[in-house]
């Protein structure tokens, strides 16, 4: 696999998985399993490292707003109004 800048992790990984399943195997020669082998740990160092530049990335990010649900109080209270689902309003 060419050494791109552009080569995603997905594809980085796919590669690895490949190269996993050709060492797996018996019919490469001991100095291809060697290349395979060294090409396969360059590409998980890199696996590594972009998934903990992800996993800074996500814990820098500011924690979302969470959504205020209506509380269970609001609802009944609403529901003995008369203002959810009036029963006299539907028929």
């Amino acid at each position: 696999m060419a050494d791109t800048p552009a080569a995603t992790f997905e594809a980085k990984l796919a590669r690895l998985e490949e190269i996993v399943r050709l060492l797996e195997g018996d019919a490469i020669p001991l100095q291809d399993s060697v290349t395979l082998f060294n090409e396969g740990r360059v590409l998980a160092q890199d696996c590594e490292a972009m998934l903990r530049t992800a996993q800074d990335a996500i814990e820098a990010a500011p924690p979302a707003e969470p959504a205020s649900p209506a509380s269970p109080r609001a609802a009944v209270a609403e529901s003995a109004n008369g203002s959810l689902f009036d029963d006299d309003a539907l028929a």
